[in-house]
């Protein structure tokens, strides 16, 4: 099921998106919240009559980095031996379609495609046996990064969680499996043309490694976001680009980057 979250006449709403054809997509609004009991309620709106929200407004986004060997290499980086994690605050979230904002900041801004991985249920301490139970779905995610600031600074809190640096979307697909989920294509385009492709079997930790890792440290509660990390083909955006990360069996996230107001 892919499950969206969407504003519509003013009020904010889930729904279960339903249909093949990108024009003829509706959404099944959903009665409670996806991540405890609800149902579907039968009354449907076309997509093309709402506007797409972040699928989800996570606690928390746990993003791992260098989880890709030849991304690690093509910035000049070792490759970690163990997962290296950060945190994009939940105020970088935003949607597909919601406008990427230059930081006024920086001069050097990047594209990074992910796969996020959605929890479910709060956890802590994830045997590797149980990951898949406390995973609620995967979307496209995009870790926008301050590249110059990242390379000065040594920590990454403004680099990479600055307000809108982390689109997430476009919906939540829940019926992908771990071992599915583990050899998805990831691509990703500027304005049409294909920057990253790679696969996320291309992972140096899986992402049973990353729950296990994170969870050890820390709670997750439903509705937090792990990014598991980016294919080799990163580089810069320009205001008035338009980014696309598309995943297959999950969809395509599009945003276009502005000047900051």
């Amino acid at each position: 099921m892919r499950i969206a979250r969407f504003s519509i006449d003013g009020n904010v709403a889930f729904g279960a998106v339903e249909g093949d054809k990108p024009d003829e997509l509706v959404l099944d609004i959903i009665k409670g919240i996806p991540f405890a009991e609800h149902e579907l309620s039968g009354t449907k709106v076309p997509l093309s009559k709402v506007r797409l929200l972040p699928p989800v407004l996570p606690n928390k986004v746990v993003a791992f980095g260098r989880n890709y060997a030849q991304h690690a290499r093509e910035l000049g980086n070792e490759v970690p031996d163990a997962p290296f994690a950060f945190f994009k605050p939940s105020t970088s979230v935003i949607g597909s379609g919601d406008a990427i904002q230059y930081p006024s900041f920086s001069a050097d801004l990047h594209h990074e495609a992910e796969l996020a991985v959605v929890i479910g249920r709060m956890c802590r301490e994830v045997p590797r046996e149980r990951v898949q139970d406390v995973i609620f779905g995967y979307t496209c995610a995009n870790d926008v990064t301050a590249r110059d600031v990242q390379k000065r600074e040594k920590q990454w809190a403004r680099a990479k969680g600055f307000d809108t640096s982390c689109p997430l979307g476009p919906w939540v697909e829940t019926g992908l499996d771990l071992a599915t989920a583990s050899d998805l294509t990831v691509q990703l385009t500027v304005n049409g043309e294909q920057r990253q492709l790679g696969r996320t079997s291309e992972m140096i930790h899986s992402i049973e490694d990353l729950i296990v890792n994170i969870t050890e440290a820390m709670t997750l509660l439903p509705g937090d976001v792990v990014l598991t990390g980016t294919p080799a083909g990163v580089g810069p955006l320009t205001v008035g680009d338009e980014v696309a990360v598309t995943i297959e069996g999950i969809g395509t996230l599009t945003n276009k980057v502005v000047k900051r107001g």
